[in-house]
């Protein structure tokens, strides 16, 4: 594997989670909030789409960017840590979301891993690089 495979499947996972949320807003809103507040309104599907376009806009920076180590390891502590609060704050102590939203706690994991995943791999391939020159 390597740190651009890695940020290529990382765009992907942005891409195809964003574009579920940018044009299936309504069942997105069924599926994840919990029965007495998931009702599809014309704003809960609007900001739902707003959430899913950010997504998508991240998938595509993700996919034609090029990440340094750095980029990497703070992408994977920004890009997770932040939302694991979410995650429990709306799952537990006000309990908004359902048990699918779990598997956004996953996906948080998964951020975190290939992160610092991606760190690891950017410094090997730059060590390597400055061994060849």
């Amino acid at each position: 594997m390597t740190s651009r495979t890695l940020q290529s499947c990382l765009s992907a996972i942005f891409l195809l989670l964003g574009a579920w949320c940018l044009f299936f807003p309504g069942m997105v809103v069924g599926l994840t909030f919990r029965p007495e507040l998931a009702t599809a309104t014309d704003q809960a599907r609007f900001l739902m789409g707003c959430f899913g376009a950010q997504a998508v806009l991240n998938g595509t920076i993700l996919a034609t960017a090029r990440f340094s180590a750095v980029t990497f390891l703070v992408f994977g502590l920004v890009g997770s840590v932040p939302f694991f609060g979410f995650n429990i704050w709306f799952w537990l102590v006000v309990p908004v979301l359902n048990s699918w939203m779990l598997l956004d706690l996953a996906g948080n994991l998964g951020i975190l891993t290939a992160g610092i995943w991606g760190w690891h791999l950017a410094r090997k391939e730059a060590a390597d690089a400055e061994s060849f020159d």
